[in-house]
């Protein structure tokens, strides 16, 4: 039976009547202008705020209205918002399947979810969202621009750390298809001149990438703090959209105003694509494993305050690529193995995330200590394209397909999903053990095998630092 979490606040937040709503909406989409200075780059993470819609409905339009040109192309929102009710640590996904406004039901999307189970900082909780507005107002805006074609993954937020934020958002972050929404309004309760000089300050330092807001400056800080960081990371660039307060929007007590902001992260231009046989010739040249292995050192280092060595570049960091960092101690086992499948950014900038992910956020191992620095080793693979194999026919046929000591393989089923980079046959180099220990490695029963499986492999380019010449 499917659980349905029902719209709380429609009939005082917003009209609870489907055509009033959907009037209402179009309104302030309309008065929107959306078209000023309108980007060549389409928006990756919205700042929206979440009062009323006589209040902040315009401003969180004039974000909203970016997103008409990506009707069908958004596949997946991932929505994050402060709890205003209800205490908790970390971050509350809903337990329940759906999502319910006047304007009809958005399904959550469980295969996201599935990507950020495991992590300590998110729990499930129904409480948290059950009469939460900060996350419920952004659906009917969504719903018109959007349309019913993308899953929602809402995340009502509390007590968290920006490192605890930046990691949910680092894994369910994707490509195109994938939106990142925070929820948050700006400064309570001032008068309307205060009000005015806090807020502006307050989007400067976002506009700056300053992770260390205050509750008093954004509601939504938590969240904030944590997507700043991210965002950072992945270089976007920031634009402010809407800046005003409910004494500007809707009148009344100049005394005691509300700030809303609106502010879209859009994704930098897109470095320069090289042709794939240019950078399938780059990807086996010598000089790019020097930078790579020097760039995942460097970034490691600079982490652990000692210090980044010297870091020599290579034109390939600057194109997009895909990589695995993988850390071994000075007794050769395994220590950290973080990386991407696909590429979504420059490769110089995917290695220095992996490298600190590896470091210092894989959850099989503590972080990484300066005590460990002199023993450790680092290797970097390059990826090449993901390809598609038939898994239909059942286990057997699936692991004959497989090429020892060539292929990575990449198998997902019931929204799991697991991956080996094709170092692995060294230790498994049967065709069986390899597959049955990716299907545990996904989280799955070693003989399960049904018509979800899903099973693509590719090859990489292994970089890997000389045991005896290591630079420290």
């Amino acid at each position: 039976m499917t659980q349905v979490r029902p719209a709380a606040v429609a009939g005082s937040f917003y009209p609870d009547e489907p055509r009033a709503l959907q009037a209402a909406v179009a309104m302030h989409l309309a008065r929107a202008d959306a078209g000023r200075g309108a980007p060549s780059r389409w928006p990756k993470l919205l700042v929206v705020p979440h009062a009323g819609y006589v209040y902040s409905g315009d401003v969180a339009a004039s974000a909203y209205a970016l997103l008409a040109p990506l009707r069908g192309r958004i596949r997946r929102v991932v929505l994050l918002g402060p709890t205003h009710r209800v205490a908790l640590r970390g971050l509350a996904a809903p337990q329940a399947d759906a999502f319910e406004t006047p304007l009809g039901r958005l399904s959550i999307d469980r295969a996201a979810l599935a990507t950020i189970a495991d992590l300590p900082q998110v729990l499930a909780s129904d409480r948290a969202h059950a009469m939460e507005h900060s996350l419920e107002v952004q659906l009917p805006f969504l719903q018109t621009v959007l349309g019913e074609g993308f899953g929602l993954l809402p995340l009502a937020v509390g007590d968290a750390t920006p490192q605890q934020v930046d990691e949910v958002l680092e894994r369910l972050w994707g490509g195109d298809e994938t939106l990142i929404v925070i929820s948050s309004d700006l400064s309570h309760y001032l008068s309307y001149a205060e009000a005015r000089e806090r807020d502006r300050g307050t989007v400067q330092r976002i506009l700056a990438f300053s992770g260390d807001l205050r509750g008093d400056e954004a509601c939504g800080c938590r969240p904030l703090n944590g997507a700043l960081r991210t965002a950072r990371r992945h270089g976007l660039v920031p634009r402010l959209l809407d800046l005003r307060n409910s004494a500007d929007t809707a009148g009344g007590d100049r005394q005691r105003v509300v700030g809303y902001g609106a502010i879209a992260f859009e994704a930098d231009a897109a470095p320069a694509p090289g042709d794939r046989a240019s950078d399938d010739e780059a990807d086996t040249d010598p000089a790019l494993g020097i930078a790579l292995l020097s760039t995942a050192r460097a970034e490691i280092a600079d982490a652990l305050g000692l210090g980044a060595p010297a870091v020599q570049d290579h034109r390939r960091l600057h194109r997009p690529g895909a990589s695995f960092v993988t850390l071994h101690d000075e007794r050769g086992d395994l220590r950290g193995c973080v990386g991407q499948l696909q590429a979504r950014r420059p490769l110089g900038r995917d290695v220095r995330h992996n490298a600190l992910a590896a470091a210092f956020s894989d959850h099989r191992f503590p972080a990484l200590t300066r005590a460990e620095w002199a023993g450790l080793h680092i290797e970097v693979s390059v990826l090449g394209p993901l390809q598609a194999m038939p898994a239909a026919a059942g286990f057997d046929a699936a692991a004959a397909q497989l090429q020892p000591g060539i292929d990575g393989v990449v198998l997902a089923a019931l929204g799991r999903q697991g991956t080996f980079l094709p170092q692995v046959w060294a230790q498994l180099p049967d065709h069986h053990d390899f597959l049955a220990a990716l299907l545990r490695k996904a989280g799955l029963p070693r003989d399960y095998w049904a018509a979800d499986v899903q099973l693509w492999r590719y090859r990489v380019t292994a970089f890997e630092e000389p045991r005896d010449a290591r630079t420290h």
